[in-house]
Formats: structure tokens, sequence, C-alpha cells
């Protein structure tokens, strides 16, 4: 059960921020609108929010999950996979000691997104990427067995079409897993019931279960569809501004 989630509101200079999509540029009111919304439909979801001010030094500040992973035993602070990311992890430092007792590091050479980290139950799948080197991902393997996880690497270095590995899946409940094509025959998802995304759809692997409920991109039938034939209710928001900056459903928030 989450209770409480850390979001930033977008910076002036958001539109400047890394991105590998070639959707061109984010029209920033609508990011404002779709933040907002985002926002609204956390708190439907019973979170109470952290809100953050805006900070124009880093355009990609507004997607603070990459720069923490929170949960339930502990939170590890990361240490960002672009040079331009690296300053955004000291204001989410200050929140989330305030919160945390125990709170660890990943330290030079390793780097972690946290968008590469997928928490299921018990067990965390942590990506390697173009952001998460293997050095920082088994940094944060340590750190997830200290706290009595346990979790798996999977190199998603080869793959073009996803930026983070949470780009191109998420946990829902129990052993199921919406995962785009890509990742289909990934070894350490034997034994998980998947939710199979066809190509138009993979943006829509970046779902959001909160409390029983699931944030979805909208404009994506066919996966909403499925997921409430299996009993999940959705909520829909416009991801469309975000989409053009790399960003998802679970980029704008830390929950705990």
């Amino acid at each position: 059960m989450f209770t409480k989630a850390i979001v930033k509101q977008l910076s002036a200079t958001f539109a400047s921020g890394e991105t590998t999509a070639e959707l061109g540029k984010p029209d920033f009111d609508g990011a404002l609108r779709q933040h907002q919304a985002y926002c609204d439909a956390l708190e439907s979801c019973g979170l109470e929010l952290i809100r953050l001010a805006p900070d124009n030094r880093y355009p990609d500040s507004t997607f603070v999950e990459d720069t923490a992973l929170l949960t339930a035993r502990g939170a590890v602070l990361t240490r960002l996979g672009a040079d331009s990311r690296r300053g955004e992890v000291a204001s989410i430092a200050l929140v989330v000691r305030e919160y945390f007792s125990n709170v660890y590091s990943i330290e030079d050479p390793g780097t972690v997104d946290a968008g590469d980290v997928c928490e299921a139950g018990e067990h965390f799948f942590i990506g390697v990427s173009r952001r998460t080197n293997e050095h920082g991902a088994r940094q944060l393997a340590g750190w997830l067995d200290s706290f009595g996880y346990s979790s798996s690497l999977i190199d998603i270095r080869g793959l073009s079409n996803i930026l983070h590995l949470k780009s191109g899946m998420a946990y829902l409940s129990g052993k199921r897993l919406v995962v785009i094509e890509a990742l289909r025959n990934v070894p350490e998802f034997s034994g998980y019931d998947l939710i199979c995304l066809n190509s138009t759809e993979e943006y829509a692997a970046n779902c959001l279960s909160l409390n029983g409920r699931i944030l979805i991109a909208s404009g994506f039938p066919g996966v909403k569809r499925e997921l409430e034939l299996l009993g999940y209710p959705t909520i829909s928001l416009d991801m469309s501004e975000f989409q053009k900056m790399d960003g998802g459903l679970s980029c704008l928030s830390l929950r705990f």
C-alpha cells in the first residue's frame, strides 16, 4: 500500500532536456496540464503528495523516479547515467532523508537510473542499460540483498527502442508483468504471467500499479481492454508531451 509520492513541478527549461525520442519539442503548457492531471490521479489513488518546486538548472528534474529507489526497508540514492542530470539527486536526498532512516548511495564508477529498476513484490529486476552500468547495478543488488530482497540483472543494451527497463515493462500484481515483445523471452521472467504488447502499443508498457488501480497512458485501447478484462480498474492519462522527452507514467513520481 502506497501512502505518499514525491513529485516535482516542471522546470521552465523542460523542453531542452535529454531525449532519444524523435517526436518534436514538447508543448510546455500542455505538459503542465498533463502533470497536474497525473498528480490528481495519484491523489485519487490515496497518495499524499510531497510537491517540490521546479529547478531550472535541470530540465529533466521532473522525472524524479530516476534519482532514488524507495523500498519498505530502506532507500538508495542513485548516481544518474547522464552527466547533465547528476545534480538532481541532491534535492531529492534531502526529502528522502526526512522519511527514511537508512539511506544509502550508488558510488562512482557505478551509475543507476531508477527507471531501470522494477519492483515485483520481494524481487527486483535491474536493467543494465545506456544509463545504468553493471557496476551500479551490482551495487544496487548488494543494497537490496542487505534489505532482504532478491534481484536479477537484465541487460537491455542491445535494445534500441527503450531507454530504461521500465520503458518496456511493468509489474501489476502477484506473478503478472506487462512486457514489450522484445522482452517476452527474457529468462528472468520465466514463471511470470506475461501480458505482451504489440508494437503499436509498446509505450503503454510503462503503466503504474497503485493501490489496486492501474494508471495507463491514453491512446492504447488494446492494453486498456486487456487489463480491464483481467479485473484491473484503470485510469487513462494523456502522456504525449512527456513521451517526447522519453518520459512515462512511473518517471514522474517516487512512491512509498
